[in-house]
């Protein structure tokens, strides 16, 4: 749906393409989005409208079946959005295919799945999953929506539990607790934002650090909040991160040809490095209010409204030979 650059979405672990849209704020949230980009959004193997039999669920067979849709859409050049799970797709279709990949955004993810639980709370969550696709649905929904009222709950449980059968559910959900894709993080060379809720119940906010950290001069973008839904809490903060990065802005002076100065441009390197201004204002020793001007100062000359643009145009920097 929309128009514009062709953007290809993995919304995370288990789809419904119908379902999504009575998700709280998913139906606006993708409305929105769909005024920047043409959205491309897909079924996962398995899940939702797709065939439910003998399909191939490994993390292999998700990618592949990814750049099967993309194919099928004719979108040679794309630039991806990819949430928890889907996060690990979309940055490792981004390291095997940089002829196609123009940008890349990830949202609540991390570089291996190990890392969210323990192994003993691992095998219990997936058994729990496989065993009673009811019990399984309340014990994870907590992890996704930050204090949900019944009624949320039930809304999301129907939606789960329409998504995919149990054995589906347990089969991808095991398949991203064992997923690591550290060696692939390094090889990526398309610009690259990493959005995390500083309060993450799902994926704790450390695990996005170490991917951005892994991703050569990836761009951390923290976020208020704990939902690990993006399209649930703040979501209108997610939606702008994504279409600031996405569509940078291409001049690097104003209309008046002023140029940032040498302090704009390490306030500048600061914003993209994920610092707050009173973490900028420490670092620098000045003021909280100083960073304010100069980051006002930063957006006036490069005719942008937000941080996620400033960080935007500044990894475009740094990725010019």
């Amino acid at each position: 749906m929309g128009t514009g650059p062709a953007l290809l979405c993995d919304t995370g672990w288990i789809t419904h393409l119908r379902g999504q849209l009575s998700l709280f704020s998913f139906s606006e949230f993708l409305d929105r989005l769909a005024r920047h980009f043409t959205v491309i959004r897909y079924d996962k193997p398995g899940c939702g409208l797709s065939d439910r039999d003998g399909i191939d669920l490994s993390f292999e067979g998700q990618v592949a079946a990814a750049m099967a849709v993309a194919d099928a859409v004719g979108a040679r050049r794309l630039r991806l959005f990819g949430a928890s799970q889907g996060g690990q797709l979309a940055a490792a279709i981004a390291a095997r295919h940089p002829d196609r990949v123009e940008a890349l955004v990830v949202y609540g993810t991390c570089a291996s799945g190990r890392d969210l639980v323990s192994p003993e709370a691992r095998q219990s969550v997936v058994a729990l999953v496989r065993a009673n696709w009811g019990m399984g649905l309340q014990a994870l929904t907590s992890a996704f929506v930050t204090d949900p009222t019944a009624e949320q709950a039930a809304t999301f449980t129907t939606f789960q539990r329409a998504s995919s059968s149990a054995e589906v559910a347990a089969q991808l959900l095991d398949v991203y607790y064992d997923t690591d894709i550290r060696a692939l993080l390094p090889a990526i060379r398309t610009p690259t934002a990493v959005l995390h809720r500083e309060g993450d119940r799902g994926t704790p906010f450390a695990l996005g650090r170490e991917v951005a950290a892994l991703v050569p001069g990836a761009t951390l973008i923290p976020l208020p909040g704990s939902s690990h839904l993006f399209y649930h809490g703040d979501w209108e903060a997610v939606l702008e991160a994504i279409v600031g990065f996405l569509t940078p802005p291409t001049p690097p002076t104003s209309p008046r040809g002023e140029r940032l100065t040498d302090r704009e441009s390490e306030v500048a390197d600061l914003v993209t490095d994920g610092l707050t201004n009173h973490a900028i204002a420490t670092r620098l020793s000045v003021t909280p209010r100083t960073i304010e001007s100069h980051v006002e100062n930063i957006r006036r000359k490069l005719r942008v409204n937000s941080r996620a643009q400033i960080a935007a145009w500044v990894t475009e920097q740094r990725l010019r030979p």
